[in-house]
């Protein structure tokens, strides 16, 4: 281990970073490893270091929980000032499931916005359809964007537009019509039991003995964000306004649904920010035309994620 005794300077892709002179030295263990914007895998990859390096830690954040081979599972983030983002611990030459030395992170000065009534029925207007019902859900949805890291305008306007496509942002809304045992419901109307077991196994609850927990005021909303987050890797598609790739993402069939849900995509995008920026993607790669309901998430990334990245 290195301890950095004066003020080093890291050059990368955008020039000149200082690096602070109480960051500490560690060695990176792994080939193609990510770099996170957060300390969350669905945090967007801003940098990939391709081989085992010595890295300079400035201090460590608490978040999603990894688990590498032959290693106790560490929560632990490690921030790369040089590199602008975060490498778990896990991937760090250390037996320890947090680093000796170095100090925790500041907490986030601008903590994300909650989402408003308001906000939602500017949004997306007479989708809005029971506004009493919505509002009633809303703090744990704005509970469950917090932990998904759904904190930039991007994000949310792609999370509440399928959201209110998905279930007219309404916790406890079952599916019209669809009397099957593990049919859609909830927020993110969870469908299948290949997809009520393992978000009942994720939350400790027996989603597939009791199906209806799904569409509670306790777990609709963490189940969406667990969706989001762990059944899929979606805050990337939206950071990269890819929202024919969330759409594919959901899991229904392709068709003019894509468009609406697009359009509700810049409906949002423009109350967030005042303006629909260029580059919205509305279709779906060829990748992913077809059926991706049943995948798993390692089956759905490989349609068209380079594999060998790690972290």
């Amino acid at each position: 281990m290195l301890r950095s005794l004066c003020l080093l300077t890291a050059i990368t892709a955008t020039g000149l970073v200082a690096t602070p002179a109480s960051a500490v030295g560690f060695q990176t263990t792994a080939n193609n490893l990510n770099v996170r914007s957060d300390a969350y895998l669905s945090a967007s990859v801003v940098k990939v270091l391709a081989g085992p390096t010595v890295v300079d830690v400035d201090c460590q954040r608490s978040g999603d929980s990894v688990t590498v081979p032959g290693r106790a599972a560490t929560t632990w983030w490690a921030h790369l000032p040089a590199h602008g983002g975060y490498v778990t611990v896990g991937y760090i030459n250390t037996s320890e499931t947090k680093l000796p030395g170095v100090p925790e992170c500041a907490p986030n000065p601008n903590p994300p916005v909650n989402v408003t009534l308001a906000d939602v029925q500017a949004m997306f207007g007479s989708r809005i359809a029971n506004p009493t019902l919505v509002n009633t859900g809303l703090p744990s949805l704005n509970k469950a964007m917090a932990d998904a890291q759904i904190n930039t305008p991007r994000r949310k306007a792609a999370f509440l537009a399928t959201l209110v496509h998905e279930s007219r942002l309404e916790y406890n809304i079952r599916e019209i019509g669809d009397t099957r045992l593990y049919g859609g419901r909830g927020y993110i109307q969870l469908t299948g039991d290949f997809n009520y077991g393992p978000a009942g196994r994720y939350f400790g609850i027996d989603l597939l003995g009791n199906p209806e927990l799904a569409r509670s005021l306790q777990w609709s909303a963490p189940i969406a964000r667990w969706y989001w987050t762990v059944a899929r890797n979606i805050n990337p598609m939206a950071d990269a306004l890819n929202m024919g790739k969330v759409n594919a993402a959901i899991g229904y069939p392709a068709g003019a649904e894509d468009q609406r849900r697009c359009d509700s995509f810049k409906n949002a995008l423009r109350y967030l920010t005042g303006s629909v920026p260029a580059g919205i993607i509305c279709t779906r790669p060829t990748a992913y035309a077809g059926d991706t309901s049943k995948l798993t998430r390692a089956q759905f990334d490989a349609l068209g994620i380079a594999a060998g990245t790690v972290g």
